[in-house]
């Protein structure tokens, strides 16, 4: 562009020196051959110009091709940012029909919970009204049996009598079992056809923003009705003289780590897994390795356990207080963090009964990792379904069952077990996580809980 600017300047000063040269010549009347030289010298000024204007159209030649390679380039990419976004489109769109297929199921499976909940209403009407029949014949047989023994009170009553009766209240029973079964089950199938209810809504408002798999993990919690502990074969041990806990058993010989049947002063039949360090027999209480048991469970099932005694269970608080009621004992917890590193820590502690929501009291023995439960002070045990009255409301948040206090987090071996370390504080805080009073916070990988008499011969 210069030089054509320079180009367009010079041409007019040669027109106008040529001009000048002609009205000079005219004027001066000079010869003829010295206006011939005048115009080759013209000549030679514009060849000069003109060789100057060549080279500026070349340079402006070779810019112009660098940008209009440089437009290509960018050209180019805009292909490709145009060709990654019509993928990313049809990936949206595929999402979008797993996402309506996902809400279709889900709509159906809502269909099928609304026809199982009116099943079981019909079902529990029906159980009801057989309840209430039974009760008025037991009321009757009541009324003739008190007749008799007035009318005859030096007749002893009559085995079929007593046989009927017997009978009759075992029935009773059981239908006030089942009832509660199905209680139990009819509300925890609201509680789902709500959580479906609830997904359907989260579905129709995040639209293909999210996945089906962002939006069925934002659900609430969903506690299962597990089973009561499933049990491998169980050790032998004679019916008749059933020991009281693991340390008897290991005092009879028995020195091998298992399940064992015990039988705790004024208390059923039920198995233990007890765990053999060097001299003596723990009984374990929880246990968890591989986030394969659901902890996030009711209030029921926290008092009479959950999960396999060979994997992750929850023994059950009232199992625990039958065992601890009997003398003084130790509360022993191992923990073992996502580096392999095995830390323990022993107390001294006093479980109350169901009254007082299982309150617990502690009192630090020994251990190698720093103390994280408070001690000398009532920690009451809840659940999501069942909260102390006075105390926060910390299961909602953190999942699980445990002993709470007044701070939610510090401490927590019964909540949501993470498949892999942790990266953040609050994931590793609503995690299986002991956080020591100095402040240090402890992401746990496998937990164990194990109770232990302070007096071996008192059990």
């Amino acid at each position: 562009m210069h030089t054509i600017k320079l180009f367009l300047f010079i041409i007019p000063l040669v027109i106008s020196s040529k001009i000048d040269q002609d009205y000079s010549s005219y004027d001066s009347r000079s010869p003829e051959p010295k206006s011939r030289f005048a115009m080759l010298d013209d000549v030679k000024i514009l060849a000069n110009g003109l060789l100057q204007l060549g080279h500026g159209l070349k340079d402006f030649v070779h810019k112009t091709k660098g940008q209009i390679n440089d437009i290509f380039q960018k050209l180019n990419i805009f292909d490709q940012s145009f060709y990654d976004l019509s993928l990313q489109t049809n990936e949206i769109r595929e999402e979008e029909k797993e996402l309506r297929g996902t809400t279709s199921k889900l709509q159906v499976k809502n269909e099928e919970v609304k026809n199982m909940s009116l099943e079981l209403n019909s079902k529990l009407e029906s159980l009801l009204e057989e309840k209430i029949l039974l009760q008025q014949k037991v009321r009757y047989l009541e009324k003739q049996l008190t007749s008799l023994i007035k009318n005859q009170p030096e007749i002893q009553e009559h085995p079929e009598v007593t046989s009927l009766k017997t009978f009759v209240e075992q029935q009773d029973n059981s239908i006030k079992d089942l009832l509660q079964t199905v209680e139990e089950q009819y509300r925890q199938l609201n509680q789902q056809h709500s959580q479906i209810k609830e997904i359907e809504n989260q579905l129709r408002r995040t639209g293909i923003q999210e996945s089906t798999e962002n939006s069925l993990s934002s659900k609430p919690r969903a506690p299962r009705t597990t089973p009561f502990l499933h049990l491998n074969e169980t050790k032998n041990v004679e019916h008749d003289d059933i020991p009281a806990n693991c340390t008897t058993i290991y005092n009879r010989g028995e020195h091998a780590s298992g399940i064992y049947s015990i039988r705790p002063s004024n208390s059923q039949v039920f198995n233990v897994y007890c765990d053999v360090k060097s001299d003596s027999s723990w009984t374990l209480i929880q246990h968890r390795t591989d986030g394969s048991q659901n902890f996030n469970e009711t209030w029921e099932n926290y008092r009479y356990g959950f999960g396999r005694l060979d994997g992750e269970f929850w023994l059950g608080l009232e199992k625990i207080y039958s065992i601890v009621k009997q003398s003084n004992y130790i509360l022993r917890i191992e923990l073992e963090d996502w580096n392999d590193i095995k830390h323990y820590i022993e107390y001294s502690f006093h479980l109350g009964n169901h009254e007082t929501n299982y309150t617990l009291h502690l009192v630090e023995i020994s251990g190698n990792v720093p103390n994280a439960l408070p001690e000398h002070k009532d920690l009451v045990f809840s659940t999501w379904d069942h909260m102390a009255k006075g105390h926060i409301n910390c299961p909602e948040s953190y999942s699980g069952g445990w002993w709470w206090h007044d701070v939610c987090g510090e401490n927590n071996l019964n909540g949501k077990y993470n498949k892999s370390r942790a990266k953040t504080k609050p994931e590793r805080k609503r995690g299986i996580c002991w956080k020591s009073q100095n402040g240090r916070l402890y992401s746990v990988k496998s937990t164990k809980m194990l109770i232990h008499p302070t007096d071996e011969s008192s059990e």
